[in-house]
């Protein structure tokens, strides 16, 4: 049997028909549109939806379900997005929307839970039943998996770990508020830290690789440097990790998870960010029997997780 996973994005929309072994058999993407009517955009989807199903030589009929994974605040159990503010999205109907097209049960979830399913049915977290994915790009988004099934809290409203207080009276957020975990751990913040050290240090190594990416300053940017000697640049990172790592450490706290993965743009860094990270998680932890401790890895899906996560939210919810 086949399922259909539906990854809403703020740019695009990816399409993808999944099998029972995880596999995406055929795939559409779709741009979503700057400022248009949710229904037009659920039309086009939908379209994307046939154009996969033909791809793969299938009909609706052929798949048990269809998931969406949305930005913002989604409601479950209605089938709502209640705010997606990058989509310009208040309380719509998606699921019903879908069904009505197609005829199969249609789920809904926020995608960074998305992405965390996929990395338990068939990434970094296969077999464990307890995990938190933390996504670390424009934003910080977040997933937590407990005993196997999404944690959706009140109304879908769980799992925004990236609006944490971490600094009382700190870096503004996107939220409105000042001093949350994504101010400090996002490709955003990391930025900014960035372009701060470039201004007090003109002569760093990080100006003549921001020359070399087009005059952009990039998440990479401070990473690139220190990996060439540049002090400035190191003590971005270091400061950069640090705020990463007090925030997983309170979330490691809290839930306990058997294990905490890491995806997003600046997981690429790899074992550059990996290694001192958790380097710096460890001592901050209240349980430091290494039997009991969270293991911390980097999410191995990329940008299919949230696609696959989707498909198979029937199984979660």
């Amino acid at each position: 049997m086949y399922r259909i996973g539906i990854d809403l994005g703020g740019t695009n929309i990816a399409v993808g028909v999944v099998n029972d072994r995880y596999e995406i058999v055929a795939r559409r993407s779709v741009p979503t549109g700057a400022e248009r009517p949710a229904e037009e955009v659920i039309r086009d989807m939908g379209d994307a939806v046939e154009e996969a199903l033909r791809q793969a030589g299938l009909t609706a009929v052929d798949c048990a379900s269809m998931g969406v994974g949305s930005p913002g605040a989604c409601d479950p159990q209605t089938g709502v997005v209640k705010r997606a503010y990058n989509l310009n999205w208040f309380d719509v109907p998606v699921c019903r929307m879908l069904h009505q097209r197609f005829g199969i049960p249609v789920r809904l979830g926020n995608d960074a839970n998305c992405a965390a399913l996929a990395e338990v049915v068939a990434g970094a977290a296969v077999g464990c039943q307890d995990m938190v994915l933390i996504t670390l790009g424009t934003g910080v988004g977040s997933g937590i998996i407990s005993r196997g099934k999404i944690l959706s809290g009140l109304r879908g409203g769980a799992g925004e770990a990236g609006h944490m207080l971490l600094v009382l009276d700190g870096e503004p957020c996107t939220c409105g508020r000042r001093g949350c975990l994504e101010a400090y751990a996002s490709a955003t913040g990391l930025i900014r830290s960035t372009k701060e050290a470039m201004e007090a240090f003109p002569d760093s190594l990080m100006w003549e690789l921001a020359r070399e990416n087009g005059g952009n300053v990039s998440g990479r940017t401070a990473f690139l440097a220190a990996g060439r000697g540049d002090a400035a640049a190191q003590a971005v990172v270091n400061d950069y990790i640090q705020h990463l790592g007090y925030g997983l450490a309170s979330i490691i706290n809290i839930l306990a998870p058997e294990i905490l993965v890491i995806g997003g743009g600046v997981s690429n860094e790899g074992e550059n960010l990996l290694r001192p990270l958790v380097e710096c998680v460890r001592p901050q932890l209240y349980i430091r029997t290494p039997e009991k401790q969270t293991r911390i890895a980097l999410a191995t899906l990329g940008n299919d997780a949230g696609l696959i996560g989707a498909a198979f939210l029937s199984r979660a919810q």
